[in-house]
């Protein structure tokens, strides 16, 4: 039995780097064809990496931290067993 083992690539450029400069190729791409689906699928797909890299930026900015257990506590108020019933 032959073990396959993965490919790993080990990437020099940053993510970031890679989704901007798949973006510029792709505008350039499309700048060189004449109006019609080939150019607009090269629009939309740079497009899509320009998403890419601002989802990404979101997501791994220093604001955005994950909750702490306390605020897991505090967020949902008294637990149903705590609540007096009102009648």
């Amino acid at each position: 039995m032959t073990i396959k083992r993965r490919n790993r690539t080990k990437h020099t450029k940053t993510f970031e780097e890679r989704l901007a400069e798949e973006a510029a190729r792709l505008k350039e791409a499309a700048a060189q064809l004449p109006p019609g689906p080939q150019r607009e699928l090269y629009l939309r797909r740079a497009r899509q990496a320009d998403t890419a890299a601002n989802i990404n930026e979101w997501l791994t900015s220093p604001g955005l931290q994950p909750p702490t257990a306390l605020e897991n506590m505090q967020v949902g108020g008294p637990a149903k067993r705590d609540r007096v019933a009102s009648d």
